[in-house]
């Protein structure tokens, strides 16, 4: 707007808004210009005066205004209101003699007269000035003031419309629609009638007013629901228990007010021609419902109705007497219900027979539909998911089978009960909506598209009009859905009296109901088809609503009953009124089709037609081709602003022709103009009259009327820009009638056609509805933008405002996908079939066909003609594109607005061309098809499916084919189809294959030598060459099959890119992709469907494989086989459930890692190979792992039990362990029991079988032969626990009797020594430490790339580590939660690689220290993955059975074994290391290095590892503390009987007192702590003091050797010793007060006393544990001697004897 400012001059805006006044319609009328200094925007006429609005916000009053003190010397000039300078006024309004102002805050300031109260100020008879008046809402709490939009001024009363939009109303009468009894009504009040609706726009008559309101629809869902009456406070809905079923009536009636509903005055509908009813596009038939419900006469449940009635299944919406509910109509006439039909008699079927056939046949086609359709299936937002059927029959079919579901009454009691809250709750805003049951589709539905589709759902209603409607019998109908008594006996029925085309039961009945019984029906979308689009593109779906005195009929209900509360105009609901206008006693209604609705006072022809009544809305006459776009009525005439041939506005009069000098009668008194009326009543126009000097005013925006006068704003045509809106917005609305007429004229009657499914068949009917779907949407869509161009061009007359520019994307795909379904329709033969009904229907001459397709062809062909129909539509693109451009020319290259309009210009024009091309090649496929041999047709031809090119001139043939074979190549756009034959066959092809392009690769094959054009096309399951005739030919194909694969691998909506693509050469589509496969051919992948990730022909990448027997694998897949990480799932009939594996595929078969659970119930977690399980592995058994009977870890060789394994019988409490070959246990072994007998010895055939050793838990024990588990057969020798010995042949099974043949011996005292060697003897039959796991480190150096340990390239291993760690960092990153922050942060510093060659100093040696510590911490990397397993095994093997004391030397020497057999990898990954007890030289900085151990954490290190290199040091700490638990609790149980000696000599000791203590082990009294005490600071007091204390003496070094409970690997134990040492030394050097050396004898007994104190528990076992993995390098040092004294201090405590 302002671009157009600057450049009009500085005429100081003269160029907009200008406005002209005259009156009446005579000839010679020349309308004169009022000058003002601003452009007008608004203008409201009263009788005798007028208010503007300039732009800028100020308001001019001109005429007479008595009411002002000082009389205005003329009248006729505007005089400023200054009382409102200061405030910006957006709108006004002039009553019959009064006014008002709405500010931009939402004020309101009223003016003029006062005498019935319309200024809402209370006391003054007239007011002046702008007053301003509040509309306060009491409701709330506290009050809130309401911001008012839009005003309406009568001539006793005032509407205003607040931002929430709703009515407020002052003044007197009964216009106001408010319940009170005393008028004047001074303070603004709510109309309660319309409370929850969302109105558009008031009006007000003399003594009417009228309401634009919006349907209900989703939106209004957050108004809560009204259960009562809000007059006379009665039940809205009542619930009558009748003995065998409950009646719920919503037929309230209220006695207040003369609210008429259709019970009385609607005698007189005459039948208007106008509205035909429509079919549906999609069919909406019950097919689903078996319960077929019949009408059944009323038992009288309300006295209101007449008991002689039909119950009519499917009544009118109920006309509740206040908002809550819609209140509408539907023709009630052929409503067919689930199977049954009606026999109401206005059926056009001849019989119900008929009936019941067309609706079998129905259901079969809507099976189709079904299938065809575009799937939105509409599921109400609030509703939670629950399908909304769109059809009564549903509800009825519904409620019965919940009825019969609900056995107990209360039940059905309470759901009826709850049923207006559901109603209100389930469906947004209440029952129904009145403009239809589309609203209930989830998306405001459109009138018409809404009639299209469901107005009669399918029942094939002849075009009847809504005047058919019996409004009188509808009355008694009283609204009912009943069921008749056909439910089971012993049920209870609910009567549903609920007009409600679509009322949903509580999700509770719907249960009952058995959900999958409910199908909804796929409706298409109503409204833009995107969300958005409902709040921003004016709605359509509108109600008129009207109220007041109604003498002439003004009310529009038919009659002249004046109401006293708003009601709803029935005849105009769906006519897609967009504004309102009320004369004085007249009432006006013009709709989104340019058509203008009059009824009320006819006396001067005001209403544009004679005919009579007047008292129903009805047609104002104009002439053909001529398009209402703004209507206004004044006194006694109207005034009507339209479109006609040219751009320039027209404008129409019709009413009463004023006089020369009538204008003086204006001061007479009322007699005087009474008569005048009689004389007048002549005067006036026959139809709307066409004022000839309209094209004098350039371009006509709105036209006002009021009193006589007439007023016209114009705007000059500044650079074309003015003229270009018009044009747009005239282009549109002549469009939407176009699409209407198409409609209602051609689509609707074909639809309702009863030989159309025969026709048709079904898949064509299907695509035909979907398509009448489609254009329903393209039609709205055009009707909303239409109205919101004819709504700018009366306000804003900008471009800013432009719907089509801000939501392009809403036309450009309403119009794709049109234009896509009649390419689909076109396609299918469906116009081909579609000539025949046409021809029935309009007959041989087809000039409406003609016209409305606008086809210049000379006697075209019915198909022709239906054809260039249906394309229409899309003609209007390039219509868009030139008014865009027109508009752009109108602003500055530079300007954003230009660059916008360019743009939207560029892709409709875009668009159009892409539309042309895919018409192109949808007819072009149309005639492939025509003229396509054979019966492949059938199974070939699909809706989507277009042809690219096909080799039937013989340019393309197969390579290597037969000699009598053909081959024919047709390209379409999803797949590529091989059809083959023999030549001399009289059905040329005999097979064809269907290859999708999804999944079909092509290359071309080089010419090098052999001449040949081939070209190589690769498919999942077959690769073939196809020789083309020419390089020409060759090129074609493979740009044409290049292009077509990368459109399907696209997706086929945005193939918009290809119109470029025709002329330059197109990139070939990737070699990867994404796709869907069913394999077919014989073979492992028979029948398995595979989606994922493809590469040349082959699954590659991540994929999922199902198998039509279950089984699925999910996964990554490498050369079409499964590789790498993969799920895989396969169902066990027998068992009715799954396996399932989860790891490492190789090749197609399980390879490496996975854990796969049997249905059966066991788990095997470890390796696999060849998808047999092959290498290290756990198996558990059982039901629950955990409470699992037995649990295998061990060795498999191809999927059995061979090698160094463990068994553990969790039901029989034994654990073996030792070797296995196929499943059985054999070779040496050990056997352990929960009783504590222990076998080592020979197995065979799983049995002990052979030479063995076995001891009872009291040291008993059998050397000898055995033959099976537990039974002695053979030579042996039993030895007591006392050391008796019997020798000789033992059988029989152990402890239940021996049969003993042999000798026996006692031994002598002195014979100690055969005593003492028996035990020793353990651990010779049993598996060695270095056979024992093998598999797990071969596990682990073969993941480092070594065949054979030991053997391979070192940096091939760092590179494996390398790859190991960065592909399981990835594949935890898919799932983070798997992966805490330090994990992460190891993780990352173990990617770097450490300098793992050359020679290693004290700092390599550190760090290679560090990198182990931190690679065993993670599972990920192959050495922390290596040590997790030995942890496993080793507590898998020492816990539970295995905790038995004789374990104990296997169990030290297998951590022993672990050691050298990780160093030995250590070692190769660090080949410099020097090899166990090897030296490293120190670095120079010796005395650093000594310090150091007692420095660093003691936790790290021995104190002195830098000389000499040894596993135990670099690897014990990373082990042992994993492994302490169990270790540790087989030395106390084998220590246990020395410890238990030595804890009870330790407590029996440390009853002592400090002193005592001392004196008592023989510490030297010099070492005798000294406590000075303050007050006496003698040395002799000293003794009184200490005699008593207890735990004071050497307590830092008590404390300190106490920690070595907490340590774990020996080092750091020796550390804890030698700090205990270091303790002692300075306590007593701080005693003698100087340096001192210690003596053995000397230093024992302190660190006796030391020890005594700490009273450390399982000292015995700690001291064996350090002695049995103490570094040998240590032994002979410091640290050993210090250990040897801790030794002997245990061992002196056991022997100690208190004296």
């Amino acid at each position: 707007m302002e671009t157009q400012r600057k450049s009009s001059g500085d005429d100081s805006g003269g160029e907009r808004g200008l406005l002209h006044t005259w009156k009446g319609y005579s000839c010679s009328v020349t309308p004169e210009r009022l000058l003002l200094p601003r452009p007008v925007l608004q203008v409201s006429l009263g009788t005798r005066h007028g208010v503007l609005l300039v732009e800028g916000g100020q308001v001019y009053s001109f005429g007479e205004l008595p009411w002002k003190q000082s009389q205005v010397p003329e009248p006729e000039k505007p005089t400023l209101e200054s009382a409102l300078s200061g405030q910006r006024v957006v709108a006004v309004a002039a009553g019959s003699f009064h006014s008002g102002a709405v500010t931009e805050d939402g004020g309101l300031h009223m003016w003029g007269d006062n005498g019935s109260g319309q200024c809402g100020l209370s006391g003054l008879s007239t007011v002046p000035n702008p007053t301003p008046v509040a509309v306060v809402d009491s409701d709330t709490s506290p009050p809130q003031s309401v911001p008012v939009l839009e005003l309406a001024c009568g001539e006793q009363h005032t509407l205003a419309l607040s931002a929430q939009r709703e009515v407020w109303a002052w003044g007197s009468g009964c216009q106001l629609g408010l319940n009170v009894t005393v008028f004047p009504v001074w303070k603004p009040q709510k109309v309660e009638h319309l409370a929850g609706r969302y109105v558009l726009q008031v009006a007000c008559g003399a003594s009417h007013s009228l309401a634009l309101v919006r349907c209900l629809g989703p939106q209004d869902t957050h108004r809560p629901p009204v259960d009562k009456c809000r007059q006379c406070n009665q039940l809205l809905y009542t619930m009558t228990d009748k003995e065998d079923h409950v009646i719920i009536s919503d037929g309230h009636y209220c006695p207040l007010g003369v609210e008429l509903t259709e019970d009385e005055g609607m005698l007189e509908v005459p039948a208007l021609t106008q509205g035909l009813k429509t079919s549906p596009s999609e069919p909406v038939l019950p097919s689903y419902s078996s319960t077929s419900v019949s009408p059944v006469p009323d038992k009288g449940a309300e006295p209101s109705s007449d008991p002689t009635h039909h119950q009519d299944l499917d009544k009118e919406e109920s006309a509740l007497t206040n908002g809550a509910l819609p209140v509408s109509d539907s023709d009630p006439s052929t409503q067919l219900k689930g199977g049954a039909a009606l026999g109401v008699k206005s059926s056009p079927y001849p019989d119900e027979q008929a009936v019941k056939d067309y609706l079998k046949k129905l259901s079969e086609v809507e099976q189709a539909a079904k299938a065809t359709t575009s799937g939105l299936h509409t599921v109400l937002p609030s509703a939670g998911g629950l399908a909304s059927s769109t059809h009564g029959s549903t509800l009825n079919s519904l409620v019965a089978s919940c009825a019969s579901a609900v056995g107990e009454r209360v039940a059905s009691t309470y759901e009826a009960l709850s049923l207006k809250k559901m109603m209100n709750f389930y469906l947004p805003s209440g029952a129904a909506r009145p403009g239809g049951p589309a609203g209930l589709t989830g998306v405001v539905g459109d009138n018409n598209a809404e009639r299209v589709r469901q107005e009669d759902s399918m029942q094939a209603k002849k075009s009847s009009s809504t005047g058919d409607i019996r409004e009188e019998e509808a009355e008694g109908l009283r609204r009912r859905l009943s069921l008749p008594g056909l439910l089971s006996q012993g049920r209870y029925a609910v009567h549903l009296l609920s007009s409600s085309y679509t009322l949903l039961l509580s999700p509770r009945l719907l249960r009952k109901a058995g959900r999958p019984r409910m199908r909804a029906v796929a409706l298409t979308p109503l409204g833009g088809a995107v969300p958005e689009a409902q709040e921003v593109f004016p709605t359509l779906q509108t109600e008129v609503w009207s109220w007041g005195h109604c003498e002439h009929g003004q009310l529009g209900h038919g009659d002249s009953l004046a109401r006293l509360q708003p009601q709803c105009i029935k005849s105009l609901n769906k006519k897609e009124v967009v504004r309102v206008a009320a004369g004085a006693h007249h009432s006006l209604a013009l709709t989104a089709q340019s058509q203008v609705f009059s009824w009320g006072s006819n006396s001067c022809g005001q209403l544009g037609h004679m005919d009579s009544p007047s008292t129903v809305p009805r047609l104002a006459k104009m002439s053909e081709g001529i398009r209402v776009w703004d209507v206004s009525a004044g006194e006694r005439h109207t005034l009507l602003l339209a479109d006609g041939d040219c751009i320039q506005p027209i404008i129409y009069y019709s009413g009463q022709q004023v006089k020369e000098g009538a204008e003086e009668s204006h001061a007479k008194d009322l007699g005087q103009q009474e008569e005048g009326e009689k004389e007048e009543q002549q005067s006036g126009t026959q139809q709307p009259v066409l004022l000839p000097f309209c094209m004098n005013l350039r371009y006509v925006s709105n036209v006002f009327a009021g009193g006589q006068r007439c007023v016209a704003l114009s705007d000059r045509n500044v650079m074309g820009f003015i003229a270009s809106l018009h044009e747009l917005a005239s282009a549109e609305r002549k469009f939407y009638c176009k699409l209407c007429n198409i409609k209602t004229q051609i689509l609707r009657p074909l639809l309702e056609l009863e030989s159309l499914s025969s026709a048709l068949g079904q898949v064509a009917l299907g695509l035909l509805q979907t398509l009448a779907g489609r254009f329903s949407l393209l039609c709205h869509l055009t009707g909303q933008h239409a109205a919101s161009l004819t709504a700018n061009l009366r306000r804003g007359r900008d471009v800013k405002s432009l719907l089509i520019l801000d939501h392009a994307g809403i036309f450009l795909d309403s119009y794709h996908e049109y234009c896509s379904n009649v390419g689909n329709f076109q396609v299918m033969g469906g116009f081909q079939t579609l000539t025949k009904p046409s021809l029935d229907f309009f007959g041989k001459s087809p000039e409406l066909l003609q016209k409305l397709s606008e086809c210049s062809e000379e006697n075209p062909t019915m198909a022709d003609l239906l054809v260039a129909l249906f394309y229409l539509p899309t003609r209007h693109l390039h219509e868009y594109g030139r008014l865009l451009l027109k508009l752009a020319t109108c602003f500055e290259v530079c300007s954003s607005d230009y660059q916008r309009l360019q743009d939207s210009c560029s892709k409709f024009e875009a668009l159009a061309l892409l539309l042309k091309r895919k018409r192109k090649d949808a007819d072009y496929t149309f005639h492939f098809w025509k003229s396509f041999p054979g019966k492949m047709t059938d199974s070939l031809r699909k809706p989507h499916r277009r042809l690219i090119c096909e080799s039937s001139n013989k340019a393309l043939t197969l390579q290597n084919a037969g000699r009598f074979s053909v081959n024919w190549f047709i390209l379409f756009n999803d797949a590529l189809v091989h059809a083959q034959g023999v030549a001399p066959c009289k059905n040329l092809f005999s097979t064809h294959h269907v290859f999708p392009l999804a999944t079909l690769w092509v290359e071309p094959i080089p010419e090098e030598n052999n001449g040949l054009y081939g070209l190589k096309v690769i498919t999942p399951e077959e690769t073939f060459t196809l020789l083309a005739s020419s390089p020409m030919e060759k090129a074609k194909w493979l740009r044409s099959i290049n292009q077509a694969v990368d459109q399907a691998l696209s997706g086929a909506g945005q193939d918009t890119a290809a119109v470029s693509s025709g002329s330059g050469q197109k990139l070939e589509p990737p070699i990867s992709r994404t796709a869907s496969y069913t394999f077919y051919k014989d073979g492992r992948l028979k029948e398995a469907t595979y989606e994922g990730r493809w590469l040349a022909g082959k699954p590659n990448g991540r994929g999922v494989l199902k198998w039509p027997d279950g089984r699925i694998y999910t996964g990554t897949f490498k050369n079409g086989l499964e590789d790498g990480f993969g799920e895989f799932v396969a169902p066990i009939k027998t068992l009715n459930k799954n396996d399932h594996y989860q790891g490492h595929w190789k090749d197609g078969k399980m390879h490496g890692l996975g854990t796969y659970r049997y249905a059966s119930g066991e788990v095997y977690d470890g390796s696999f190979q060849d998808s047999m399980r092959h290498g290290h592995g756990i198996l558990r058994s059982g039901k629950l792992n955990t409470s699992s009977p037995s649990v295998f870890i061990g060795q498999w060789l191809q999927d059995k039990k061979t090698g160094y394994g463990v068994f553990d019988d969790i039901t029989k409490g034994e654990k073996y362990m030792g070797m296995w070959q196929d499943h059985l246990r054999q070779g040496t072994g050990v056997v352990v029991t929960q009783f504590g007998l222990y076998y080592e010895g020979a197995f065979k055939d799983n049995k002990m079988m052979g030479t063995g050793i076995l001891l009872s838990e009291d040291d008993t024990t059998y050397e000898g032969e055995f033959s099976d588990d537990w039974t002695l057969n053979g030579k042996g020798v039993l030895t007591m626990a006392n050391g008796d010995y019997l020798e000789g042949s033992f059988s029989g099974e152990w402890g239940s009797g021996l049969k003993v043949a042999g000798s026996y011996f006692k031994p002598h005292l002195f014979d100690t020594d055969k005593d003492k060697t028996r035990p020793v003897k353990l651990g010779r039959m049993c598996v060695c430490a270095e056979d024992k796991w093998r598999a797990v480190f071969e596990e682990c150096w073969s993941q480092l790339g070594c065949e054979v340990p030991g053997q391979g390239d070192n940096w091939k291993a760092w590179e494996n580590i390398a790859v190991a760690l960065t592909t399981s960092r990835r594949h935890i990153e898919d799932s983070p939660e798997m992966l805490s922050r330090s994990h992460s942060r190891t993780l990352e510093s173990l990617e770097v690689i450490p300098q793992h060659v050359g020679l290693i100093n004290m700092e390599r040696y550190h760090t290679i220290r560090l990198y182990l510590l931190k690679a065993c911490d993670t599972p990920l990397h192959p050495l922390g993955r290596l040590v997790e397993t030995l942890v496993a095994v080793y507590r898998m093997t020492y816990v539970g059975v295995g905790a038995n004391r004789r374990l104990l030397p296997q169990a030290v020497n297998e951590i022993k074994s672990y050691l050298n057999r990780i160093f030995q990898i250590v070692r190769f990954l660090f080949p410099d290391l020097p090899e166990e007890g090897g030296l490293i030289p120190e670095p120079t900085t010796s005395l650093q290095d000594k310090k150091e151990p007692g420095s660093t954490d003691a936790s790290l290190e021995s104190p002195k590892p830098g000389r000499v290199v040894s596993s135990s040091a670099l690897l014990l700490p990373v082990l042992l503390p994993r492994l302490y638990p169990p270790l540790f609790t087989l030395y106390a149980l084998d220590k246990e009987r020395e410890d238990d000696v030595y804890w009870e000599c330790v407590l029996r000791l440390n009853k002592q007192p400090d002193l005592a203590l001392l004196a008592f082990l023989g510490v030297q009294q010099k070492f005798w702590p000294v406590s000075i005490s303050d007050s006496m600071p003698a040395l002799g007091e000293k003794q009184p003091v200490l005699s008593s204390t207890k735990d004071a003496c050497f307590a830092s070094a008590v404390e300190t050797l106490q920690q070595i409970s907490t340590t774990f690997t020996p080092s750091d134990k020796l550390q804890v010793i030698q700090l205990t040492f270091e303790e002692i030394t300075q306590e007593v050097q701080s005693l003698l007060k100087q340096d001192f050396l210690w003596s053995m004898d000397d230093l024992f007994p302190v660190f006796l006393y030391v020890v005594l104190r700490a009273r450390i528990r399982n000292l015995g076992s700690e001291v064996s544990l350090i002695e049995d993995l103490m570094d040998p390098c240590v032994q002979h040092g410091e640290h050993g001697i210090m250990f040897t004294t801790l030794k002997a201090c245990y061992y002196q405590i056991q022997h100690e004897k208190i004296t």
